[in-house]
């Protein structure tokens, strides 16, 4: 990702997509109550088992929609405090960069 412009120091901006989709995938297994392959669809995650793959033949899309409308409708104070903790290690990544 830092080769293609992303990450600290980059052209394309700060953040990656991993921690979004990481962020993302804390708050399903933690917070919420949805299905573990839900998430992993949600994530285009590929089945890895081919047996399971050949059987799965549906997209859960229903069932990612309403995990987006859970998430956007999530605590907001779990969502200001993730805001405050990007914030700091944002801080702490501008205090330790050392490019001119």
């Amino acid at each position: 990702m830092r080769g293609m412009g992303d990450g600290v120091g980059g052209d394309r901006g700060a953040y990656v997509p991993h921690g979004f989709r990481s962020a993302f995938r804390d708050w399903a297994g933690e917070v919420s109550s949805f299905p573990c392959d839900v998430c992993e669809m949600a994530l285009a995650h590929v089945v890895e088992s081919k047996v399971e793959a050949a059987y799965r033949r549906g997209d859960l899309f229903a069932k990612r929609r309403a995990m987006m409308y859970a998430l956007s409708a999530s605590d907001r104070d779990t969502l200001q405090g993730v805001i405050k903790r990007v914030e700091r290690i944002e801080r702490r990544l501008e205090l330790t960069d050392t490019t001119p």
